[in-house]
């Protein structure tokens, strides 16, 4: 894999010195410069992930060390630091497109977290997402694959619209591959040598979307107690992907209908009309023509986002692409941990074959993921499958009854079971597990209603949603996950 790089320019020792101490044992290979001079000379050697930039150098002044670095790639996230109170100075960068400012002296929790943040982001940018004619047995990069009909209409309509500069509506399932299809877009766009920002409108509170995309100024709202520069801002002459475009607020799909017909906002408790250049495209899983019908999505913007429409479709109508899919990822997840060249069994495949893949292509890469960890040999056989993958439904788990008629995990079994069974990432499997029982026992208690299980849980309803769907909980005449069998 490729080593992920971040060049830290400070003229200070003692900065330099933290920096090295603090990403010494991680994955992040560091580079320092002293200067914008040195600074300029590496970036153009080593094209790093991202920059951490102060804004005071001894041979630069003010923003002359960003607009540098800015001109020889704009798609690295510059991050910038001031030590002396020149916030306005840092905000200006934000609004030419900076990623983000930071105050000395620096808390390492956010400085990692900033960090992490940028260098995803760079990488939505710089790792090809490629279409399946280019290099299709390469393991680096995100590649769209599929022969099937229906893929075969998703690379023409990529081709027809990547470099017409207007709007396009990508529709599917979760997990069927939306923001990659987005990123295949940009990166074969007039505008990809610009940033490319990506937002799921459902991760994200209702009251803070519209300070997200549009920025506020301070004073607009209890804790706004300095302004903030949206993401239309400062992604100007890029590529802003809105996903889950459907869990807007109607004040937010107000703006951005404005946006899509002017390029002008204002940001929020602001006055002045800013400008702005920006090309969108959005995704949804939702019905959007529905919902504009009842009211809940506004059809004027439907029908701006509408202008080119692409219908991604879902793993289980894709045929023989399973197997290309499977080829492909047990590949890439092979390199990825160490397992190079594995090799699947047959009556394994027959049975990935069989499974109907509610979570589509995402849902996938996790089963092969955690098959490959089970895995002892190079060849993944039936037994490291999943539960439910192995009996074709959603397989039942052991689990102990509570006092209200519910049942509960058994903890010391999962987790004595899990070590006992190799598990690498028994703490994100944890808290996806606990994460699912909660949300179907608020459910139940609510009996399906999503707005007073939010308002329980202290989310969002769209927070909520999004957390149902990717749990693969099911809401019918009782609540289930796929790990229960259904409670008719």
């Amino acid at each position: 894999m490729t080593m992920t790089r971040l060049l830290v320019v400070d003229d200070e020792p003692s900065i330099q010195h933290a920096f090295a101490r603090a990403f010494r044992d991680t994955a992040i290979q560091l580079d320092q410069a002293g200067s914008a001079a040195q600074a300029v000379q590496l970036l153009a050697e080593t094209s790093p992930d991202a920059v951490v930039l102060d804004v005071h150098l001894p041979d630069a002044s003010g923003l002359e060390t960003y607009h540098r670095l800015r001109k020889l790639d704009a798609r690295v996230p510059v991050i910038m630091v001031t030590g002396h109170g020149t916030t306005d100075l840092a905000i200006q960068a934000i609004s030419e497109g900076a990623f983000e400012y930071l105050l000395k002296p620096l808390d390492l929790h956010v400085l990692r977290e900033v960090i992490d943040r940028a260098i995803r982001a760079s990488r939505l940018m710089r790792v090809p997402a490629t279409l399946p004619e280019v290099d299709p047995t390469s393991v680096s990069g995100d590649t769209l694959i599929g022969r099937c009909p229906p893929m075969q209409e998703v690379y023409k309509s990529i081709g027809r619209v990547a470099r017409q500069d207007v709007t396009v509506l990508i529709r599917g399932e979760s997990g069927t591959g939306k923001e990659l299809v987005a990123r295949a877009i940009y990166q074969h766009s007039k505008r990809a040598d610009k940033p490319f920002m990506a937002i799921n409108c459902a991760a994200i509170p209702d009251s803070l979307l519209e300070s997200e995309l549009f920025g506020h100024e301070r004073g607009a709202f209890t804790g706004a107690d300095h302004k903030h520069i949206g993401r239309f801002e400062q992604c100007h002459g890029g590529t802003i992907f809105l996903d889950e475009i459907g869990e807007m607020s109607p004040m937010t799909q107000a703006k951005i209908l404005r946006l899509i017909q002017e390029q002008c906002f204002e940001r929020v408790g602001g006055t002045s009309t800013i400008k702005t250049d920006v090309r969108l495209i959005s995704a949804t899983n939702a019905d959007l023509e529905a919902m504009s019908d009842d009211g809940r999505f506004r059809k004027d913007l439907y029908f701006r986002l509408n202008v080119f429409s692409i219908l991604l479709p879902p793993l289980r109508e894709r045929g023989s692409d399973l197997r290309l899919l499977i080829e492909h990822y047990l590949r890439q997840l092979g390199n990825d941990l160490g397992k190079p060249d594995p090799q699947i069994d047959e009556s394994a495949l027959l049975l990935l074959e069989a499974y109907s893949w509610p979570g589509n292509v995402r849902e996938l890469q996790s089963v092969l993921k955690q098959s490959l960890l089970q895995a002892n040999g190079s060849v993944l056989l039936p037994d490291f499958l999943p539960d439910s993958v192995r009996s074709g439904i959603a397989g039942p788990r052991e689990d102990l009854p509570l006092a209200n008629g519910t049942t509960g995990t058994d903890w010391d079994a999962f987790v004595g079971g899990r070590i006992a069974l190799g598990s690498e990432n028994l703490y994100a499997e944890s808290l996806e597990l606990m994460e699912r029982e909660l949300l179907v026992r608020v459910l139940r208690h609510t009996e399906g209603n999503q707005v007073q299980a939010a308002r329980i849980l202290g989310i969002t309803r769209g927070s909520l949603r999004n957390k149902i769907r990717s749990l693969n909980i099911e809401i019918a005449r009782s609540i289930w996950s796929e790990n229960d069998q259904p409670e008719l």
